[in-house]
């Protein structure tokens, strides 16, 4: 199945990336006229903490939703599921982890298509029916395809940084804490990590919705997903408090996110409920007169 590709959708991406990579530009420049070789090598040191980020972030992933591997014999459905729709996506089928968990989400994770892996919860296996979980698992899919792990993690390198000088930057100044180049450098820095903060969080709501687009593509029911996530959208309600509250951390992962940030919109990591339902509703009858 084909349909015309959304170039808004792919506008404003590639926008917010051009967005993100002046500002960091600017922000290295900054630095690297204020501070010596030590400065670099402080980046250095962060860039290779980012780097084991990148490649273990899926078992930190896993292991903090308390999320372990299954196999065809524990769970011969959903291996079934995520194999055939791995194949109608042309990927190869990742691993599948499964948290026992009352809140009805899923995620994926995972470095490249080739290390990657789906997590769903206990909770969403007895929330959906058979169509709408797989609407759920072609999205994850999707990000995947999207290699949407390392797109986020290269976004928000430099943010990282900024946020580190922001919390430790009395440090460089070592024992003269009124440097000038230092508190100029954690203003910028403020600054940096504010404005990189809102754009990156912009484009993870724009990767959600390519996601969807992907997922509708993968099974060709937009309506299956749409359904889904009314469906985990009426089951949270339901969920104990404190079973949100322990999963909250891991909002940036999952199909619908736990919580609203405290500056709405601008901090969401993912579009409303409501908008993706329209989209795919509205993709739905794309895809019908096509």
């Amino acid at each position: 199945m084909q349909w015309n590709t959304d170039w808004g959708l792919r506008g404003r991406m590639a926008f917010t990336m051009f967005l993100l990579f002046a500002l960091y530009l600017v922000f290295v420049g900054i630095l690297v006229q204020m501070f010596n070789a030590g400065m670099l090598t402080v980046l250095i040191m962060l860039g290779g903490f980012s780097l084991v980020q990148y490649f273990f972030s899926d078992k930190l992933a896993l292991r903090s939703m308390g999320a372990r591997e299954v196999t065809a014999d524990e769970y011969p459905e959903l291996h079934r599921q995520i194999e055939r729709l791995s194949q109608q996506a042309d990927l190869p089928k990742p691993k599948v982890a499964v948290a026992d968990s009352q809140v009805p989400n899923a995620f994926a994770t995972g470095r490249n298509q080739k290390n990657a892996t789906v997590a769903v919860t206990t909770g969403i296996l007895r929330t959906l029916n058979t169509e709408e979980l797989e609407g759920v698992l072609a999205h994850e899919l999707a990000h995947i395809k999207n290699r949407d792990v390392m797109v986020m993690t290269i976004a928000s390198f430099l943010s990282t940084i900024a946020f580190f000088i922001v919390r430790w930057g009395w440090l460089f100044a070592g024992n003269d804490r009124n440097a000038p180049p230092v508190w100029v450098a954690i203003a910028v820095s403020l600054a940096v990590w504010i404005i990189s903060f809102l754009l990156i969080r912009a484009l993870s709501r724009y990767r959600e919705y390519s996601a969807d687009r992907g997922a509708a593509l993968i099974t060709g029911n937009p309506g299956a997903l749409a359904s889904a996530l009314v469906s985990i959208s009426g089951r949270m309600d339901k969920v104990p408090k404190e079973d949100l509250r322990e999963e909250a951390e891991m909002n940036a992962f999952f199909i619908i996110p736990i919580r609203s940030g405290f500056i709405g919109k601008l901090a969401s990591t993912h579009p409303s409920t409501e908008k993706r339902i329209e989209r795919l509703r509205e993709l739905e009858k794309e895809m019908a007169t096509a």
